[in-house]
């Protein structure tokens, strides 16, 4: 299994209900991507020094799932609608994990 982790910074004018509207429609997205089989994204909680201010986890059983869901049409109207105008960085490492994780 694949786990994708994408972290963002934010561009200066960003709102909480910018962030708010963005976690909707990731997560309507991640609904309707059925090669993710787990998917968790949020606001970091600054409990530990991050200069993200968001993260994505998305689980998937391989490369396969991985451009499924990266190349949706879904995840391309998400980037349009919220995250082009959002980002002033973004990160994203993939790394393998065992079967049987969840997320």
């Amino acid at each position: 299994m694949i786990l994708h982790v994408a972290l963002f910074r934010w561009q200066p004018d960003v709102t909480d209900e910018d962030v708010e509207r963005l976690a909707v429609a990731l997560e309507a997205m991640a609904a309707g991507i059925p090669e993710i089989r787990g998917y968790r994204c949020g606001a970091n909680l600054r409990l530990r020094p991050s200069p993200a201010d968001f993260a994505v986890v998305a689980l998937v059983d391989d490369e396969a799932g991985l451009s499924a869901y990266l190349d949706a049409p879904s995840h391309a109207q998400v980037y349009a609608d919220h995250l082009t105008a959002m980002v002033a960085d973004r990160q994203a490492s993939q790394i393998t994990v065992p079967d049987g994780i969840t997320l």
